[in-house]
């Protein structure tokens, strides 16, 4: 069933969000804000709706058109009887054309002496009154000034009585149409500026058409800046949706993408901060420049498979000699040749840098090898590993190890692949395999062909004298040279003395060492090297870029920086059962992501059985991943990179994966009864999840000597184990082992003085509400009842 965001139909209907969520509360269909989704049918009733109002419009003007049309037929009869009855009136006598002489012609049409004596005289008070007008601004002129005006005066056309008829009617015309030329200049000065803003007006327009590349969390500012628009007209648009935002706000990713809408730009989200400035200050590339550099392979499958004695092979007999035994063992990559090309192998045990730079949106993997073993078959890491490189988007390879042992079966590994829908060549499938064998070295060559051949067929370029840019696959800190980072460079050249960015981190490059820890200067694409200089350490799938210089490295490194600690208040990004029932309200999230670990295959199939029967329409339910066993650091990552929550049955997390998931806010749910796994998840939809109630010990006493005493009752005589005995706290009263009875504590006494509580290892004397029947050697176990988070991670 599809659904669709309220402003996003409003748009479609041509009407404003308040409107359509007008309409939608009269319809009884619930609608608290522009971003809520709402369902294809509710869609459909609101365009039934308009409909129906279209109908009655198209109606009432049908009926108005008949009644116009009647009232025109009528005009029409009224004003023919009016023609009719009209009397006909004479005829005007036809113009008579004045016939002009030839005299007339010669000295003009004939006026009377007086007529042209009046004109001759208004003429001449007329040229000499306009000289005096001329003069009167012009009243401080000095002396030599004023006696040149009789010359100005000369230099007039001609006199004032020569002037003719025609030349005068001329002037008067030359006069009237200087004054609408200056009158329409002073018109086109005073609107030039309306014309120049609606100039820019539509340049912007224009402008707005274009793609911008934006970093998540921007500021309604510099938002403001990048689309060339004012701030206040992007408050305006929050406030019209109900949305209260300042200048200085950072917008999370839903409210970017709606408001850039809003303004028609098309918007592409950068992986951090900077990534527009670092590409702005690329050099145009030709095709020329790029060469071809080597693939960068990744190695993966389940413990025992064999993977660690495929790569030592491939080292002892591609490796020049002398280098066996020192390579990649603390760096965890390492380049080797094989018939004249590099292939840069990446050595990521457990997958932890592979998801982490998943995560972060870069795949610094060009091709995947999953190693699977042929007497043992597909396990659960082979699953996961599968899983890693599919969500990676990287071309697949399988190595079906182990060839050379009897009870080798690589018939069984294919159709175990096709159960989970990996389908292998010859077996209706594109996904290349080859059979090896590390111990003798069978189907070892074969495996570096296929790597080349699709190195070559993918065509992986890079230009060796560009800026270079990379990702982090470790980072440490050492005692010795501060932090020390290990990159695989994916494009450009990086050397001694380059000034870098690394995440929210910066430096000048002091150092570096390639995979054998000899010092180097250069490095170029796919090369691993481990350089010095950053000022901290930063994350695996971090990325590296050198820059131009020191300034623009500082201000990007400032602004990451920046933005990380409003990120963190924000507390944006993860999904937990706790705030699943407020994002699904806010229309943040439209689907569930699930990682189900179990004890066993049949307990993770019935978990997933139960979370596909509560799966909605409006909250469909995507397993992720399914296993067996622990939940570990991969179960973490993964989660990490798909917004996902784990789910534990009958298993628990090792403690490093406690901590990761801790560190990114990751919810892991342990259960052990399956019906209170479609409890919780039935009530995090619908908002009524309730926390946990756990007694916590605080702790136990054990009864020395028992003391009765007459109208009060019996007092114990206890001796504090461990922990504290609190008065008023809860306590259970146990016999050989077995509760007998449950109560409060009303009084607590050491040395005759009343206390509040009791520590390990003094005497104290307890008295029970309401019970009486304590004997020497019973233990009183002192607890509380707290509200636990159901977040273990």
């Amino acid at each position: 069933m599809g659904k669709e965001r309220i402003y996003k139909v409003a748009r479609k209907l041509k009407i404003s969000t308040t409107a359509l969520m007008s309409i939608l509360s009269d319809l009884g269909i619930p609608a608290k804000s522009h971003m809520n989704f709402i369902l294809a049918e509710d869609i459909d009733k609101v365009k039934n709706l308009f409909e129906q109002q279209k109908e009655m419009v198209r109606k009432r003007e049908e009926k108005r058109k008949k009644y116009s049309s009647k009232l025109k037929k009528r005009y029409k009869e009224v004003k023919a009887q009016e023609q009719v009855s009209k009397p006909e009136m004479p005829s005007k006598k036809p113009y008579k054309k004045r016939i002009i002489t030839e005299k007339e012609k010669k000295y003009g049409r004939y006026r009377p002496r007086y007529w042209r004596k009046a004109r001759e005289e208004k003429g001449k008070e007329k040229v000499e009154i306009k000289p005096e007008i001329r003069l009167k601004p012009k009243k401080v002129l000095p002396a030599a000034s004023v006696e040149k005006l009789p010359q100005k005066k000369k230099q007039r056309r001609t006199k004032p009585i020569a002037i003719s008829k025609k030349d005068r009617r001329a002037e008067e015309q030359e006069k009237k149409f200087y004054s609408e030329e200056q009158i329409r200049r002073s018109i086109r000065i005073t609107l030039s500026k309306d014309k120049k803003k609606k100039y820019k007006k539509v340049k912007e327009e224009v402008k707005r058409e274009s793609k911008i590349v934006i970093s998540e969390f921007t500021s309604v500012r510099e938002l403001a800046k990048i689309m060339n628009i004012e701030s206040v007209e992007i408050v305006g648009k929050f406030l019209e949706w109900g949305k209260m935002v300042t200048i200085n706000q950072r917008l999370d990713k839903e409210s970017l993408i709606m408001i850039c809408d809003e303004f028609n730009f098309d918007v592409e989200f950068a992986d951090q901060y900077g990534s527009d400035i670092i590409e702005g200050l690329k050099q145009e590339v030709s095709e020329d420049q790029l060469v071809i550099r080597p693939p960068v392979v990744t190695i993966m499958g389940h413990v025992d498979h064999g993977k660690t004695s495929l790569l030592d092979y491939i080292k002892k007999t591609n490796v020049v000699a002398g280098e066996v035994g020192k390579i990649t063992q603390h760096i965890g990559a390492y380049n080797v040749k094989y018939k004249g090309k590099s292939i840069t192998f990446i050595d990521t045990p457990g997958h932890a840098a592979f998801t982490a730079m998943r995560a972060r949106g870069a795949n610094i993997t060009d091709i995947a090898v999953i190693l699977i073993a042929a007497d043992d078959g597909v396990m659960p890491q082979t699953i996961e590993a599968i899983d890693h490189a599919r969500n990676a988007d990287v071309p697949i390879i399988i190595a079906i190890s182990k060839i050379d042992l009897p009870e080798a079966d690589s018939e069984k590994v294919k159709k175990q692949l096709a159960n989970i829908n990996v389908r292998l060549q010859g077996w209706g499938g594109k996904i290349e395999y080859v059979e090896c064998s590390a111990k003798t070295g069978q189907g070892v060559d074969k495996l570096l062909d296929l790597i080349s051949l699709t190195a070559e067929l993918e065509e992986f370029k890079a230009n060796p004298q560009g800026k270079g840019e990379g990702t982090v696959i470790e980072a440490e800190l050492d005692e010795g040279k501060g932090p020390l980072v290990t990159i695989l460079l994916r494009d450009g050249k990086v050397e001694i003395g380059d000034i870098v960015v690394c995440g929210p981190f910066e430096g000048t490059v002091r150092s570096m060492y390639d995979e054998r820890g000899n010092p180097i200067k250069y490095c170029g694409p796919s090369g691993v090297v481990r350089l010095v200089g950053l000022s901290g350490v930063p994350q695996a799938g971090d990325t590296f870029n050198v820059v131009e210089d020191k300034k623009t490295a500082r201000e990007i490194s400032s602004k990451r920086h920046q933005i990380f600690r409003e990120r963190q208040i924000m507390h944006e990004g993860t999904v937990t059962l706790d705030n699943l029932f407020d994002k699904i309200k806010q229309g943040n999230i439209s689907h569930l992501n699930v990682i189900i670990k179990a004890d066993m295959d049949g307990s993770v199939e019935a978990v997933a059985d139960v979370l596909q029967k509560i799966s909605t329409p409006q909250i469909p339910i995507n397993i992720v991943h399914r296993g067996v066993g622990g939940i570990t650091e991969t179960d973490v990552n993964l989660a990490i990179a798909s917004s996902s929550i784990i789910i534990g049955f009958h298993i628990r997390p090792n403690n490093n994966a406690k901590q990761l998931a801790k560190k990114n806010n990751i919810d892991i749910k342990l259960y052990e009864i399956i019906y209170n796994i479609e409890n919780d998840i039935k009530k995090s939809v619908d908002g009524m999840i309730a926390p946990i109630m756990r007694e916590k010990v605080l702790g136990t006493a054990e009864v020395r000597q028992i003391f009765k005493i007459p109208k009060v009752g019996v007092i114990a005589g206890s001796n504090v184990l461990e922990g504290k005995i609190s008065r008023n706290s809860k306590i259970k009263l146990y016999r050989n082992n077995v509760k007998i009875y449950e109560g409060n504590v009303i009084s607590l006494k050491r040395l005759s003085d009343d206390v509040n509580e009791v520590k390990q290892g003094f005497d104290c004397g307890i008295r029970i509400e309401n019970f009486n029947d304590i004997k020497v050697s019973d233990i009183i176990e002192a607890y509380e009842i707290v509200e636990e988070n159901t977040k273990t991670g």
